[in-house]
């Protein structure tokens, strides 16, 4: 089940991100978080941070136990079809690891600079994720 956020809830969130060596420092109650519950507890977190009809796919982590079962696909479909209905037409990400996955779910490497200006100047293009991270962008 996936459930939004709201401010009192993103420690947590901020935790799990630190804990897997993701940054956390820029996450605000401007962005639309969520999480993946399990029926034992909190499976995963992602978050949106929206910009007119364009959106970064942010902040995106699995706890250890629930890696490879299937959970974090779950997660990022459930999160694109909230973007969907939201009226994103287009998501955008930054990864240093996780490329492959993403591709499994339709995402495309393109170049840094194809990004749209707003989702450059976020924290994540700017500050938090090095050159070196790929771009990924998915057509909604």
């Amino acid at each position: 089940m996936l459930c939004r956020l709201d401010s009192s809830a993103l420690a947590q969130m901020k935790d799990a991100l630190r804990n897997a060596g993701l940054p956390a420092d820029d996450l605000s109650n401007d962005l639309l978080a969520f999480r993946l519950d399990d029926p034992n507890g909190p499976a995963g977190w992602a978050a949106l941070e929206i910009f007119g009809d364009q959106a970064l796919l942010r902040s995106v982590v699995v706890l250890p136990q629930f890696q490879r079962t299937g959970r974090g696909s779950d997660l990022v479909r459930q999160v694109i079809t909230i973007a969907i209905v939201t009226g994103i037409r287009r998501l955008w990400l930054l990864t240093e690891t996780a490329g492959p996955f993403f591709e499994r779910l339709g995402f495309q490497t393109v170049d840094r600079m194809a990004a749209p200006d707003a989702i450059q100047a976020t924290s994540e293009f700017r500050k938090c994720c090095p050159a070196s991270a790929t771009c990924m962008t998915l057509a909604l």
